[in-house]
C-alpha cells in the first residue's frame, strides 16, 4: 500500500470524503459529497470500499457526536454508529477519530484562524451547535469525549431538558435563526443576515435573542478558560459582521474588565474545516489532541 491518507466527514445528513498525502493533510482534495449513509453497513461498505481503492494506510473521520479513541459513543442523528470500533472494522489502517467540531478546531488550530494560539473556543453554528475547545495546547475531550458541548449550556432557570437539542442550540442555532426570519416575514436565516446587513432595523432587531444567549453562554466559557479567541464556524461564520458586534456587547456585559477584550475570528476553512481536520487527525493519528505536538 501506498502512504495514502483518507478522510471523511460524516454529518447527520451529508457525508463528504477526501484524499491526501499525510506529509500535507491541508492539502486534502475532495472525492465526493454524498447523503449520510442510513446503515452500519452501508458506512462500513463506502468506507471499505474507498480504503481498497486509494490503497490508504490511514484514515481520519470526524462523527457528528461523541468519540473516544476509535469507538464511536454516541451520535444522536446516525445511532446506528453508537459502539462502533474503527480500529476492529479497519485492522492495520491507522485511526484518527473525532467530534466534527474537535476536528475543525484541529484544522483551525493547524492551518488557519487558531494557528499560533494555545487556548480557543471553537463554535460551529449550523443546523445545530457544535463546540470545542483548545486548551494549554491540546483539545479538550473530557472523561467521556464530550467536554465542551456548548450547545447544552443554559440561561433560564426552568429551561426544559431535551436528549437531542440543549438549551443554546433552541435559541441560537441555524434553525433559530430560520424562525426568526420566519416571523418578520423572510424566507430563511440567510436572507435575516442580508436584511440586517442592509440596514434593516426590524431584521437587526430579530438578532437580539439568539446574540443575546449566544454571548450570555459564552461569557461563562471565557470566565472559565480565558481563550485567547472565539473562532466562529458553520453557515454562521459568514455572518460574523453582522452578528459579532451583538454577541460582543452580551459577552462583555458578563464580564471582568480583564477579560473583555476577548476576539471572535471567522473561521479559515468554513464548511471544509471538518474534512481538512480529519485529514489532519488521519496525518497525526491518536495523538491528534495535542495538535502542536
Amino acid at each position: 500500500m501506498s502512504d495514502t491518507l483518507l478522510a471523511f466527514d460524516l454529518g447527520g445528513t451529508r457525508f463528504r470524503a477526501g484524499i491526501a498525502d499525510p506529509g500535507d493533510p491541508g492539502g486534502v482534495r475532495p472525492l465526493g459529497d454524498w447523503p449520510a449513509p442510513r446503515s452500519r453497513d452501508e458506512f462500513l461498505r463506502i468506507v471499505t470500499d474507498s480504503v481498497r481503492l486509494a490503497g490508504a494506510t490511514r484514515l481520519g473521520i470526524g462523527i457528528p457526536g461523541l468519540a473516544q479513541g476509535s469507538v464511536c459513543r454516541w451520535v444522536p442523528n446516525l445511532p446506528f454508529l453508537d459502539g462502533c470500533d474503527l480500529a476492529t472494522e479497519f485492522p492495520g489502517i491507522a485511526i484518527g477519530l473525532g467530534n466534527d467540531a474537535q476536528l475543525a478546531l484541529l484544522a483551525e488550530t493547524r492551518a488557519g484562524a487558531a494557528q499560533g494560539l494555545d487556548d480557543a473556543i471553537l463554535l460551529a453554528i449550523g443546523t445545530g451547535i457544535g463546540s470545542a475547545v483548545l486548551a494549554g495546547g491540546r483539545i479538550i475531550a473530557g472523561s467521556r469525549g464530550g467536554a465542551c458541548s456548548f450547545g447544552w449550556a443554559a440561561g433560564e432557570l426552568d429551561a426544559a431538558s431535551d436528549d437531542r437539542d440543549g438549551w443554546l442550540e433552541r435559541q441560537a442555532s441555524g434553525r433559530a435563526l430560520d424562525a426568526a426570519a420566519e416571523a418578520i416575514g423572510l424566507a430563511d436565516g440567510t436572507a435575516l443576515v442580508e436584511a440586517a446587513r442592509g440596514g434593516d432595523a426590524v431584521a437587526l432587531q430579530a438578532f437580539g435573542p439568539s446574540t443575546a444567549a449566544l454571548g450570555t453562554a459564552l461569557s461563562g466559557a471565557v470566565a472559565l478558560l480565558d481563550p485567547s479567541a472565539i473562532i466562529l464556524a458553520g453557515g454562521v461564520a459568514g455572518a460574523l459582521d453582522v452578528m459579532g458586534p451583538l454577541i460582543l456587547a452580551a459577552l462583555r456585559r458578563q464580564l471582568p474588565p480583564h477579560l473583555r477584550g476577548i476576539e471572535l475570528r471567522a473561521g479559515t476553512f468554513g464548511p471544509r474545516a471538518g474534512l481538512v481536520g480529519a485529514a489532519f487527525a488521519g496525518a497525526l493519528g491518536p495523538g491528534w489532541r495535542t495538535p502542536h505536538g
